[in-house]
């Protein structure tokens, strides 16, 4: 124990030197593998500084979308992950390495996204815009794509070009998927950024490969509360304290979670023969140890749960529950105090931790919007399934968040 917390504190103290950049992880899974034929697109998303955000609906020029939005902005520039009624949908991992060896940075992957749910509703829509944007392009992201025909794509983009990596193709993907973190494979090296998360999420699938194991609620609910170090190995559920009744603090940098982390969210697409509009953007809409996902579709009546519209201050209920709760595990706040995590209060023993106070919370919410998505999909009375699903929600997270 004593030797590993060294080690950590080691690579803390090293790591503090470096600059704080955005952080986000992201995988990509072709239908053929997964257990319903449906592909997925994960983001764990991170921020450098806005920590509130929230996913809300949006008419655009083409379509009406879902997207994850800062509330500071609220959709009015720029999108950061979401799909259309098109079964159009993005995300995208900053890449920081596509511009050449001076790592030029990026500030219009956020606006190109909104844009691309707009008008976006193929993999080949995507394309023509990115072929037609005026260069320099003002990009340096890994964007992930997918689309109603059951394409699905990562586009590594840079001011001048792009390289599309299609997970259909065997050639590209033998396993079938593809992961990013924060650089490009066709990038600088030198420049390569988000290697440690990049580590830990490709041990993530291997072991899901393993087990065969690419079911959407695995995904959703297991990678952005992964607790083991992609270079260290330390899993931190391994040395859990016995109880709460102080605080353990205890170093949390370059996990998949970490101090940063804003929301996560899993955009499940369609079966062959499906409707576009039954793709469903499963959304963890606050700090992902201390919020829950749901599902989140486009229906007619625009209606989104009420705990995720946004409040006086911008920002939806949950997330700022979300926050209230992030306090109590980071809880020293000068100098890289951000950088140290109360595991006492996250995971413990007892089982009275933050963590495992909320997921069997997300259990219940999961298991009620399953009942809702199958009705939802067979059509019949589907759309009131799922606005009674978000009444009840609300509700039941109003009551259960309250408790804690």
């Amino acid at each position: 124990m004593k030797k590993m917390m060294m080690l950590l504190l080691l690579l803390c103290g090293i790591s503090f030197s470096f600059p704080t950049c955005q952080a986000c992880t992201s995988v990509i899974i072709s239908g053929k593998v997964t257990p319903d034929g449906r592909p997925i697109l994960f983001k764990h998303r991170d921020a450098a500084s806005g920590m509130h955000n929230q996913p809300m609906l949006f008419q655009g020029e083409r379509y009406r979308y879902i997207a994850l939005v800062n509330a500071s902005d609220l959709g009015e520039k720029s999108a950061w992950g979401g799909h259309n009624e098109a079964g159009f949908a993005i995300i995208n991992t900053a890449a920081y390495n596509l511009n050449g060896p001076e790592g030029i940075d990026s500030n219009g992957d956020g606006a190109l996204m909104k844009r691309a749910l707009e008008i976006c509703a193929t993999l080949k829509d995507f394309e023509t815009l990115l072929d037609t944007l005026p260069k320099p392009a003002d990009l340096n992201s890994n964007f992930g794509v997918m689309d109603a025909q059951g394409g699905c794509a990562y586009y590594e983009t840079g001011n001048e070009k792009y390289v599309k990596f299609d997970v259909n193709d065997p050639a590209v993907a033998p396993k079938g998927y593809l992961m990013r973190t924060n650089f490009g494979t066709t990038g600088a090296k030198n420049l390569r950024t988000g290697a440690e998360r990049f580590a830990a999420i490709t041990a993530f699938m291997d072991d899901a490969e393993k087990k065969n194991n690419y079911r959407y609620d695995y995904l959703l609910t297991e990678i952005p509360r992964h607790l083991t170090h992609g270079l260290t190995h330390i899993n931190l559920y391994n040395i859990m304290p016995d109880n709460d009744d102080e605080p353990q603090m205890f170093p949390f940098r370059d996990f998949i979670p970490r101090y940063t982390s804003t929301a996560a969210m899993l955009i499940q697409g369609i079966q062959k023969g499906e409707p576009a509009q039954n793709t469903i953007c499963w959304a963890i809409a606050g700090y992902p140890l201390t919020a829950v996902a749901m599902p989140l579709v486009i229906l007619p009546s625009g209606k989104l749960p009420a705990v995720l519209k946004p409040t006086d201050n911008r920002c939806s209920w949950l997330c700022n529950k979300s926050l209230e709760l992030k306090d109590r595990l980071f809880c020293v706040s000068e100098s890289n105090g951000h950088d140290y995590i109360n595991l006492s209060a996250l995971i413990n023993k007892q089982n009275t931790g933050l963590l495992q106070r909320i997921l069997p919370i997300e259990q219940v919410v999961l298991i009620r919007a399953k009942e809702a998505i199958a009705t939802f999909r067979t059509k019949h009375k589907g759309n009131e399934a799922m606005e009674k699903f978000y009444d009840w929600v609300d509700d039941y997270l109003t009551t259960e968040y309250g408790r804690l």
